[in-house]
């Protein structure tokens, strides 16, 4: 069996000040890596998520992700689990998200709201696992 393990995510983005400071308002994830043009936060269970500056992400991988168009997605979510679910889309809602599908029960059995973030990456948010 391969011991891969997760660490980090990793969003290319147009405004990197601008996607820290909307997570850190809803999640209150603290910053481990902080430069200019790339930003670390520490989930509770030592992952990470980065916000890497579209253009020096392009240089890093060889090809510069386009930039989104207002109301368009990329092709990245985050899917979450919150201990209060109301309490973290309240927070979306206050921070500016987008709301994609509201709250509901999907049919995998998990109630899901999905959003998208100032960037146009989806969160998916969650609650306590059953």
């Amino acid at each position: 069996m391969d011991t891969t393990t997760h660490v980090l995510t990793v969003f290319a983005v147009s405004d990197v000040e601008r996607a820290v400071g909307f997570y850190q308002s809803v999640f209150g994830w603290s910053r481990r890596a902080d430069f200019p043009i790339y930003v670390e936060l520490e989930l509770p269970d030592g992952r990470g998520v980065a916000f890497y500056e579209r253009n020096a992400f392009g240089a890093n991988v060889g090809v510069v992700p386009p930039p989104v168009a207002e109301g368009q997605l990329t092709g990245a979510e985050l899917y979450l689990r919150c201990e209060d679910l109301d309490a973290v889309i309240g927070r979306l809602e206050e921070a500016g998200a987008r709301l994609l599908s509201a709250r509901a029960v999907r049919n995998w059995g998990e109630e899901v709201a999905y959003y998208a973030d100032p960037e146009g990456n989806t969160i998916a948010v969650t609650g306590p696992a059953a």
